[in-house]
């Protein structure tokens, strides 16, 4: 009874140590995240990487959003759970692992001059096309069809994740778009509607789709099954993206196929 007491008592106590010893790795780094406080300078070409204000990251590029950050553990993380191994601080120089493995080599600037790199008060929001508006009539079955899209840009905020010249993961802010297909068959109105990116979710993968703008809507070609309008959604300023057909029918059904990505 005793040695099973004991053995309880210890294994309490471990944890509870452990508890303990987690809560400390986890605790901020003030003073590293005071000594990083200021302008930092690309050790090899002097070019401004980043300033620090209080626990904000700004950037030099004006699409980039500030990035919140901490010190803890020997790891500079960022807003978004990402985190860099910090290799060497001290009062100049700063010297961190980026997510490709390399040292990033960063001195402070005592520069005045160097201020003006941040100009910008807010990073700016950038639309991913601007208002468009096409139509056109054809013919099919002895019927004349008359097909209207507009590209209407909304206030809608898309963020995207990418990566710096120095491997630090940075945020840029899109606006969305919403698309409007009208079809007429003479003068009645067999079909009219919004598309946004959202009803696109059963065709392009989730994590994509987070970070995809609805760019662009085309009339593709008509036959018997009906009009043929391809939707693009595509990453800004990405390689990747993805086409996904609207049928309409004569009868003004809609359905959707993915085409290619």
């Amino acid at each position: 009874m005793k040695k099973s007491l004991i053995i309880t008592i210890l294994a309490t106590f471990l944890v509870a140590c452990n508890r303990q010893g987690n809560s400390v790795r986890l605790v901020e780094d003030k003073s590293a995240k005071i000594m990083l406080q200021g302008i930092w300078l690309d050790s090899e070409d002097g070019a401004v990487s980043f300033r620090v204000n209080g626990d904000t990251i700004y950037y030099t590029d004006s699409t980039s959003m500030p990035s919140y950050f901490k010190i803890i553990d020997d790891s500079l993380v960022l807003g978004s759970g990402t985190k860099y191994a910090i290799v060497k601080q001290t009062e100049h120089t700063f010297w961190f692992n980026n997510q490709n493995g390399d040292v990033v080599k960063l001195e402070k600037s005592d520069d005045p001059e160097d201020e003006h790199e941040f100009v910008h008060d807010t990073p700016k929001v950038l639309s991913y096309t601007h208002q468009v508006k096409t139509d056109s009539v054809v013919m099919y079955g002895g019927e004349r069809y008359h097909w209207y899209i507009a590209i209407n840009p909304t206030k809608y905020k898309v963020t995207k994740h990418s990566y710096n010249e120095d491997g630090l993961e940075v945020e840029n802010v899109y606006y969305d778009n919403i698309m409007h297909i009208s079809v007429f068959k003479g003068a009645n109105s067999i079909y009219s509607s919004d598309f946004r990116k959202q009803q696109y979710a059963d065709k392009v993968p989730a994590d994509f789709l987070e970070q995809a703008v609805l760019g662009n809507m085309e009339f593709s070609h008509v036959d018997s099954e009906g009009l043929h309008f391809n939707a693009t959604l595509c990453i800004p300023d990405g390689a990747s993206c993805y086409l996904v057909e609207s049928l309409i029918a004569f009868n003004g059904q809609m359905v959707m196929k993915l085409v290619e990505y």
